[in-house]
């Protein structure tokens, strides 16, 4: 219990023994977060624990680390529209195909450091970190396309492959857009972190795992030179995409392999079936809490058949029980 962390978006952040309250800092960002809130398409919450035996380091889980796992949630709202700059213009001019619109999107995103990395001295929370911050901050500045998480995903790499001091590490990573303009979502996923979307209590949307052979998933790296011939390194071009229409109410699970490997989808949509149409924050807190402690019960549970348990038969490796793990739950529903 001591290591759960509970965090909603809006004024204040709660921590499981506790409540950990951060003020906008003053009336009028108030006002402007309240002004936001009206027109949100996504009500958040976040809950998880690093793996037994890690650092437990509540400011850090504040910040969007949790063990080597990262996520972040971010918001863009376009202040001008297009009409605002419009020019009437007699002369005619060719015609150019137009650029995708960047419009408004409620985006979050989800990363997992491989924690092989230790081996060689190196932090392997630092890569997925990095990758999710700079995710964030391109989210924010509105350098990206509401219909486009992969060319996010790409762009927040790229900055870290052209970093004067390069981070060294690899990190699944798993994004996920809600364009305010056509109300689709949009997502990319490389690797075995993931996603669910529950309506009326049946899975309706589920991310595929990435894996090059059992345990061994997709993943973004940037290694030494002395090790890019031993080090498996995907490009962000070969993510999973998927796009769909969502629904007012529809329950939204972005999550690290630490729930996935230790909590079978039947048991995830009974726990997401209840908040479906869930406005409030602390409710869903609850949930996305509870989550997180299933998985960490089932992943120290060295009897229970556990998903990771099934697919390692399944590939012919003798294995019980859970897989204890960083654990990240992001949970959200849609409010339109």
């Amino acid at each position: 219990m001591q290591a759960i962390v509970g965090l909603s978006r809006g004024i204040s952040r709660a921590l499981v023994q506790g409540v950990v309250q951060r003020s906008q800092g003053s009336t009028e960002a108030s006002q402007r977060a309240g002004v936001e809130d009206a027109d949100s398409r996504l009500v958040t919450a976040v809950s998880g624990f690093p793996k037994p035996g890690s650092n437990y380091n509540i400011d850090n889980i504040l910040k969007g680390q949790i063990g080597d796992d990262a996520y972040f949630v971010a918001r863009h709202v376009d202040e001008w529209s297009t009409s605002d700059f419009e020019v009437v213009s007699r002369v005619e001019t060719p015609r150019v195909e137009p650029e995708p619109k960047k419009g408004n999107a409620d985006v979050i995103g989800v990363a997992d450091g491989v924690g092989g990395w230790r081996a060689y001295g190196v932090d392997p929370g630092l890569f997925s970190v990095n990758l999710m911050k700079n995710c964030e901050r391109l989210v924010k500045a509105g350098y990206f396309v509401g219909s486009q998480p992969s060319k996010l995903l790409a762009q927040g790499f790229r900055e870290m492959q052209e970093n004067k001091q390069q981070i060294i590490g690899s990190s699944t990573a798993c994004l996920m857009m809600l364009s305010h303009t056509d109300l689709k979502l949009y997502t990319t996923n490389i690797g075995d972190s993931g996603f669910l979307v529950v309506r009326s209590g049946e899975v309706v949307h589920r991310s595929q795992e990435q894996q090059h052979y059992f345990n061994t998933p997709f993943q973004l790296s940037l290694p030494p030179t002395e090790l890019q011939s031993e080090v498996l390194a995907d490009r962000p071009e070969s993510a999973d995409q998927y796009e769909f229409c969502v629904e007012d109410g529809d329950v939204i699970l972005l999550a690290t392999d630490g729930i996935f490997d230790n909590v079978p989808d039947r048991l995830l949509v009974e726990e997401m079936a209840v908040v479906q149409h869930c406005k409030d924050s602390m409710r869903l807190q609850q949930c996305a809490n509870s989550i997180a402690l299933m998985a960490r019960k089932l992943s120290r549970d060295p009897k229970f058949l556990s998903p990771f348990s099934v697919n390692a038969l399944a590939a012919g490796i003798e294995a019980e029980g859970g897989k204890p793990d960083d654990i990240t739950v992001l949970l959200a529903t849609v409010s339109l």
